[in-house]
């Protein structure tokens, strides 16, 4: 079984939803069966390449939210993660930026066999240990931390040479019906948005898995039975 999940590296939801799937997949029956993919849903591309803000500003400047209201929102998504077993969970103490290029560096990973490993990567750095996850200098050093090559790395941002992948993927997350991040898409069938629990998403991954391994009877169904009623004896008995 395939899972998708489109996510954009600042969105505290994302990071949350990632470890929420990671939990279903772990509790699911067939989770040895399951392979998970992450895929680009840039969201910041309105800011400049060359600053960041604080979350406060930025949840102001885009959403008009005052200081109190942004405390509010952001400390309820660091207690719920939190209580999931992401410790620490920095939201509000954060920067953000346009994260353009270090959806790249993650597509960049991903053709070089390192999908979950960058993501899990990138969301540990910036929400764990509120690091910075937008230059070309905070991206090489991710690199090394993952075991990619680090001048290989800087040649492939330098060249933007999965651009055109990051936006691809976006798109094709919009065609499947995405308006926002997270997003999965569970055996291209079933499309979950927004960070589900993971009892929900548990019952997604059972109720496909199901869907694409129908039980077939391997008996006609003659043989002697015990029901509500009591115990049937069959009729050529």
């Amino acid at each position: 079984m395939k899972i998708e999940i489109w996510a954009e590296v600042t969105c505290p939801w994302c990071g949350l939803g990632s470890h929420r799937l990671d939990r279903a997949v772990e509790r699911f029956e067939h989770g040895d069966e399951v392979e998970v993919v992450h895929h680009s849903f840039p969201l910041s591309s309105s800011f400049p390449m060359d600053q960041t803000f604080s979350v406060r500003d930025a949840l102001l400047r885009r959403h008009g939210m005052s200081g109190s209201q942004a405390e509010a929102s952001t400390r309820r998504i660091e207690a719920l993660a939190e209580s999931e077993g992401l410790r620490p969970y920095k939201v509000l103490d954060n920067l953000v930026g346009n994260t353009d290029l270090a959806h790249e560096f993650l597509a960049h990973a991903s053709a070089e066999g390192k999908n979950r490993e960058a993501w899990n990567t990138i969301f540990r750095a910036y929400f764990g240990q509120a690091r910075p996850v937008f230059s070309m200098d905070d991206l090489l050093d991710l690199a090394q931390e993952i075991a990619l090559d680090r001048e290989g790395t800087r040649q492939a941002l330098t060249e933007h040479r999965y651009q055109r992948q990051v936006r691809d993927d976006a798109a094709r997350a919009q065609r499947l019906g995405a308006t926002g991040a997270p997003f999965i898409v569970v055996d291209g069938t079933y499309g979950v948005p927004g960070a589900q629990d993971s009892d929900g998403l548990l019952d997604v991954l059972r109720t496909a898995w199901d869907a694409s391994h129908p039980l077939t009877l391997a008996a006609d169904g003659d043989a002697p039975v015990c029901g509500p009623d009591g115990c049937a004896v069959p009729a050529h008995s």
